[in-house]
Order: C-alpha cells, then sequence, then structure tokens
C-alpha cells in the first residue's frame, strides 16, 4: 500500500498550507491519525498538533466521516472501508528550523509538524505530491527527498519516502531561490539559500566541500547519495537541524563570506562553517549512530537517554576542529576557539552541580528550556561535552603511542553500531575506548561522566606541547580572555544593547552584578550617574579604580531601583591555550587513518 500526500502553498499571505492525505482502509479495521510532539535533534515537546486547522475525513464519495479526537495530537478513524482521504491546513508561521513557514517570500516545512501519520501505516511508502502555487512562478524545491521518476531536480511534483519515518526525516523548501552545487566522493551536495544574501557562494561551497571530505573520509563512507544544505537567512540567527541526507541551518545573511573582501576569514564566517561542519557530522553521529533509547524513536513523548554528551559534545568537538583539519583555518585560530568553549565551561558554577551525563538526561527541560539561573546551575553537553572529547582524544593517543584516536573510535562506532542500525548503551564507548587505549580505563572515564567538577585537561594538553593557562577576561561582555596581569574590570554579568542602556542576560552567582541585586532582563541604565550604552559601560569600567563602590540604576520591569556595584578584578576563570613545542603539538594535529 501506498499513503499517498499532498501538500499545496495556496494561502501564503495567511501562512496557512493545506494538505491531505489518502490511503485505503479495511472495513472492520480501526485507524488512527497522529502527529509527532517533537522532532529529532531537538529534544523538548513541541506539540506540532496545535498548528492544524479544520481537519475532517470524507470517503471516496466525498461523503464525511466521523474524526473523533482523542488527545491533543492523535484521532481516531470512525470504522469504513474503501478509499479515504484526510484534509487539513496547517498555520505556518515559525522561521525557526524545527516547523513550518510560508509567507509570500518562500515556504518550508518539516514533515514531523506536517504530515499526520496513519498509525497502523507506518511502516508503508509514502508518496508526495508537492504541488506548484498559483502566482508564484520562478519557485522551485528543495528536498532530500527521493524524486519520482517524473520530477525533476529542483521542481514541484511527486516526491517518494520508503516509509514515515523517511518522509518526516526530508524538510522542504520553496520559493526563488539561490543553490550552488560541488561534489565530494561522487556525491552531489546542495547548498540553498532561501532569503536574500551578497555572500559569496563559491567560496562557500569551496570550503564546505573541504569539510564534507574530512567528514566522508574520518567515517570511510557517505551513507547518502546526494546532500542538501538548506539555509534561512535573517538579520540574527543562529542554529541548525539535522537530517539523514539534509540539514536546515539558519543563520544571518552577513555571517556569509563578503565577495569584495577575498580570503577574508570573519568570526562569524568561522561560526557559519562550524555550523555546516557540526550538522553534517550528525549524518553519521546522531542521525545513524545513535543511543539505544531512539531506536526506534518515540515521537509521542519524551525519549530518556544519558549519552547526549557524546551525540553532541564529540560533534561539537569534530565541527571546529575540522575546521582545521581541513586547511580553512590556523591551528591557533584553532586554539582561540577551543579556549572560548572551555572558557564558557569554567565562568559558571553549572559543571560543579550537575555532570555531563545529567545534563544529558534533563535535555528536556533543563537544557531546552533554561531558566535565567542556567549559568550557575547547569552545564551544556555540548561545550562539556566536547572537552570530553578532547580528553578522550589525547588520551587514546597517548595511550596507543599515537596508533588511534578518537577517530577510530566514530569509525568503530559507525561500523558496529551506525551501519547495522544498532543503538547504543554508555558502555559501547567506554569498551571500544579500552580497546583502542589497550588498557581498562573504565573508571576514569566513567568519573568524568558522572563527577560534578571540571575536566582536568591540562596535563593531557601539556604532553602534546599546549600550555593552559588560567586567564582573566578581556573584556565585560564577553569570553575572550587574556594572558595580561594587569587590572580588567568584572561585574559579572552579560547584556545586549538596547536603545536606552544594556538587557542583562546572564548574572554569575556571587558576583558584583548579583551582589547589587542586578537580575537577567534587567535593564541598567546608568552607573555612576551617567547614562550607559553597551560601549559607555566598558570605558568607565576601565576608568573607575578597582573595588570602588557607585550607584547603580536599572529598571525591573517598570520600576526604577537604585543600588550600589562595586567594579572588581576579574577573576582567572578564563583559559588560553597557546603552542608551546611545535613538534609535540603534531601528535595531536596529526589524522590518523
Amino acid at each position: 500500500m501506498t499513503i499517498k500526500y499532498r501538500i499545496a502553498a495556496n494561502h501564503v499571505n495567511h501562512h496557512l498550507f493545506d494538505v491531505s492525505l489518502t490511503f485505503t482502509a479495511e472495513q472492520n479495521q480501526d485507524y488512527f491519525l497522529s502527529l509527532p510532539a517533537w522532532l529529532p535533534g531537538s529534544y523538548m515537546i513541541r506539540d506540532f498538533a496545535k498548528n492544524i486547522i479544520a481537519i475532517s475525513a470524507t470517503n471516496a464519495q466525498n461523503q464525511s466521516i466521523e474524526l473523533t479526537a482523542l488527545d491533543k495530537q492523535r484521532w481516531q478513524l470512525a470504522r469504513c472501508g474503501g478509499n479515504i482521504t484526510i484534509s487539513y491546513q496547517v498555520f505556518a508561521f515559525d522561521l525557526s528550523v524545527r516547523t513550518a513557514y510560508l509567507d509570500n517570500q518562500r515556504g518550508f516545512f518539516n514533515g514531523s509538524s506536517t504530515f499526520l501519520a496513519v498509525e497502523n501505516l507506518k511502516d508503508e511508502q509514502c508518496q508526495l505530491m508537492i504541488e506548484a502555487p498559483t502566482n508564484q512562478p520562478n519557485w522551485r524545491v528543495a528536498t532530500g527527498m527521493q524524486r519520482a521518476k517524473n520530477t525533476e531536480k529542483y521542481h514541484f511534483g511527486e516526491y517518494i519516502a520508503d516509509n514515515y519515518a523517511e518522509l518526516i526525516d526530508c524538510p522542504v523548501a520553496i520559493g526563488a531561490f539561490e543553490s550552488v552545487e560541488f561534489d565530494v566522493e561522487g556525491v552531489t551536495h546542495h547548498m540553498v539559500f532561501t532569503s536574500k544574501h551578497y555572500g559569496d557562494t563559491e567560496r562557500m561551497a569551496d570550503d564546505v566541500a573541504k569539510l564534507c571530505q574530512h567528514h566522508i573520509d574520518l567515517f570511510g563512507e557517505a551513507p547518502f547519495k546526494e546532500y542538501w544544505f538548506i539555509t534561512h537567512l535573517l538579520e540574527n540567527g543562529f542554529g541548525g537541524l539535522e537530517h539523514k541526507n539534509s540539514t536546515i541551518l539558519q543563520a544571518s545573511r552577513f555571517d556569509l563570506p563578503n565577495p569584495q573582501q577575498k580570503g577574508e576569514l570573519s568570526d562569524d564566517y568561522k561560526t557559519f562553517l562550524s555550523l555546516c561542519s557540526h550538522e553534517y557530522f550528525h549524518a553519521w553521529n546522531v542521525c545513524r549512530i545513535k543511543p539505544k533509547a531512539f531506536v526506534p524513536y518515540q515521537l509521542d513523548q519524551e525519549s530518556y537517554t544519558d549519552q547526549l554528551w557524546a551525540y553532541e559534545g564529540i560533534t561539537s568537538y569534530y565541527d571546529d576542529f575540522s575546521l582545521y583539519r581541513a586547511g580553512i583555518i590556523s591551528f591557533d585560530d584553532y586554539l582561540k576557539i577551543l579556549s572560548k568553549a572551555i572558557t564558557r565551561v569554567n565562568r559558571g558554577n553549572g559543571q560543579f552541580k550537575q555532570s555531563v551525563t545529567e545534563s544529558s538526561f534533563y535535555t528536556w527541560t533543563k537544557f531546552y528550556k533554561q531558566g535565567p539561573d542556567a549559568v550557575n546551575n547547569i552545564v551544556s553537553y555540548y561545550t562539556k561535552g566536547a572537552i570530553i572529547a578532547l580528553w578522550l582524544d589525547l588520551t587514546i593517543r597517548e595511550k596507543s603511542n599515537q596508533r588511534y584516536s578518537l577517530d577510530q573510535l566514530m569509525r568503530e562506532l559507525w561500523i558496529h553500531f551506525g551501519r547495522p542500525g544498532i543503538g547504543t548503551e554508555q558502555e559501547d564507548f567506554i569498551n571500544i575506548t579500552n580497546i583502542l587505549c589497550g588498557e581498562d580505563i573504565s573508571e576514569v572515564f566513567t568519573q568524568l561522566l558522572t563527577a560534578k567538577s571540571p575536566v582536568d585537561i591540562a596535563p593531557l594538553l601539556a604532553n602534546v606541547g599546549i600550555s593552559f593557562t588560567k586567564s582573566k577576561f578581556s573584556k565585560l561582555n564577553s569570553v575572550d580572555t587574556t594572558e595580561d596581569h594587569n587590572y580588567a574590570p568584572y561585574i559579572g554579568a552579560h547584556y545586549k544593547a538596547l536603545p536606552l542602556g544594556v538587557q542583562i542576560t546572564q548574572v554569575i552567582e556571587n558576583s558584583p552584578a548579583a551582589n547589587a541585586g542586578i537580575a537577567v532582563n534587567d535593564v541598567l541604565v546608568a552607573i555612576d550617574h551617567l547614562k550607559i550604552t553597551d560601549k559607555s559601560i566598558q570605558q568607565l569600567a576601565n576608568y573607575l579604580p578597582a573595588n570602588q563602590r557607585v550607584d547603580c540604576h536599572f529598571f525591573r520591569d517598570d520600576q526604577l531601583i537604585t543600588n550600589a556595584i562595586r567594579f572588581i578584578d576579574s577573576p582567572d576563570t578564563g583559559v588560553c591555550l597557546t603552542v608551546k613545542d611545535e613538534a609535540l603539538s603534531q601528535q595531536w594535529r596529526a589524522i590518523n587513518r
């Protein structure tokens, strides 16, 4: 049997997709319809069904069939045989990478937020007809979904998925987008930009191709026949979501390389390339190598695992390291990026209150629904997981006398778990690491995963010629660090600029800002009776003597509060990594095959 889906963008100004599905029902069979509550890679209940409008069911004679809602995302169809059509609309006005969006400029949808499943028939083939919208003659289609024989690339028409899981794993973008293609190891890769930009697409294709080559070489093969990078460009934005042969990215339109500045490598462009690297690495690590709890996905409810430190942390380690290994950035540039990552973990007290496995387990609440206390009370399984990945890489290299590295661990996981589709347990990472190390390091590895304390990475870095120096913060509102021992003003708060003053986004516990009663979302407007901006607050801090009490004025909601604050010397919770022995550092920088 084939489940036939149809989607049309007939109401662009109302942000509504028309969706239908048709299947053949047996006379005495109960059928249930449902929509996922979350989607893989984004671990929070999102209740996509809230955007379904005007759902109905009809038979082949266009007669209405009773459809009973069972809960917020599930329906039961009254028993009747023959061809059944379910029709509904989806409100699409979310510019994130997770759900759906439609206006007169472009459209986009994830199947998990758009296509109802016939629960009894999830293993059946799905056919999707994507209809061309009226009055949009220049719009095209971008998706990793298999094209039917009569459908050309980038064209509206019929697409095929082997089952419902594949249908919802192939997001679709429609619009008058720009695209560029490149081949790596015989696989065609597509880069699609869904909105206006000024970037150098040929340079991006060249740089991203180097990253794709690195990842394919690392795992030994590409598990897809083609791949799609689909990027939504906004004034400000950042994020990505992985799929088996595609990714949806979100970035600022000015993160892309400036064609007027040939060879320029801005921090924003490095971040964009790191995002591409991260999501592409996920095509192996979490899309195919995945926790046992995700085999298969239970998308109607939360699925708990303590392994996200590996799936996001190891991926986060490779996303930046690959920029160096692919020849895009220098090793010194990479060490600066790594220094910032370690600093982000060290600046708050979250790692003293939550282990990385607890962070993984509580992703559904504490990580994806972060409160104003996050920097002080939780640790990111992305960033601390990346530090543990670094520890693994250096430990395996050292104990195997440079024969093996984290690369071999990932290849073993791919061969034994990813390729055959077997889910992992925590012990699988430990057991493979023991084999590569040639000794049992289970106890220390397990301690790292369960400890509420920093990872002592300095000795391993020293062994490969890298100095690990505790450093001050060079600026108030940054994780940039300095090895300078001179006075560096600090208040322990991060903020964003507003037309009047700055809005507080983070407050470190026991910091001057916390002791002054400043809280997240407060709007700081004056210090020492001077109006402040994000620029002038730094200038004032540079001139004030250390530990001098000055008045500060801030709004909490609509109430003006006055209190005293001290600017103190920065704590040395930052990190600077530098090469001290070039020859030794090659032991880490070398790629093991």
